[in-house]
């Protein structure tokens, strides 16, 4: 498929996805520097758009929401693609923006994103450079992420088949009564995967009582 038809379905598919804002947000967030990224990037390193996610919702480190050019969500892995222009915007402007928009970056690496950034000059000028630099990470990434799954204990594996199987989220007491452990070490478990980012926390805040498959582990099969 050329690129401009491509182009066109896949904006299409995602609109058609999201709802009032959502949608609304892909259409004037697409702009010329975000089309460029996509046609003298994007398609020349990849020759498709699966995965790829145009202005991709996320909360944000003050409970608001925030929007990132691109996503690109795979099993294992997620990363935030931003293009930063060249016009007023950043020449006017404030200290205050300036911090927020840095802060904002910082908070995206702490979820564990992977962050890339290039400007409208580099989509420009130099091309290729942002293509090998998009192939180099997610073919690192995707290497890392094949390595990581096979380094999970069997346990840790079955619970990842219980919570990828379960149409609700699942609790210590659902792993103990699983695997015949004790409720304290089942925790422990969820817990470490928690903080390796293949499951995150379904509810509560001070104390969790549920967890749910990280959304960029959704796709993994074991």
């Amino acid at each position: 498929m050329e690129i401009e038809n491509a182009y066109d379905v896949w904006v299409k598919a995602h609109v058609k996805r999201r709802s009032g804002h959502g949608a609304a947000r892909i259409k004037e967030g697409l702009q010329h520097a975000e089309k460029l990224f996509v046609e003298h990037v994007w398609w020349p390193a990849f020759h498709n758009l699966d995965g790829l996610h145009p202005e991709f919702e996320i909360r944000d480190f003050q409970d608001g929401y925030r929007y990132i050019d691109f996503a690109y969500i795979q099993k294992h892995f997620k990363v935030a693609i931003e293009i930063d222009g060249m016009g007023p915007h950043w020449k006017n402007i404030s200290q205050q923006e300036f911090s927020d928009h840095y802060e904002r970056q910082n908070h995206l690496v702490i979820d564990d994103w992977h962050v890339l950034r290039f400007t409208y000059n580099d989509i420009c000028d130099r091309p290729r450079t942002c293509q090998q630099t998009v192939q180099q990470l997610i073919g690192h990434l995707s290497a890392d992420s094949s390595k990581a799954l096979k380094m999970l204990k069997l346990t840790d594996r079955e619970i990842l088949r219980l919570a990828l199987g379960s149409n609700r989220p699942i609790t210590a007491r659902d792993i103990a009564n699983h695997l015949n452990l004790g409720n304290e070490a089942a925790t422990r478990h969820l817990r470490m995967l928690s903080h390796l980012s293949w499951l995150e926390p379904a509810s509560g805040s001070i104390r969790i009582r549920s967890y749910r498959v990280h959304p960029s582990r959704v796709n993994i099969h074991l």
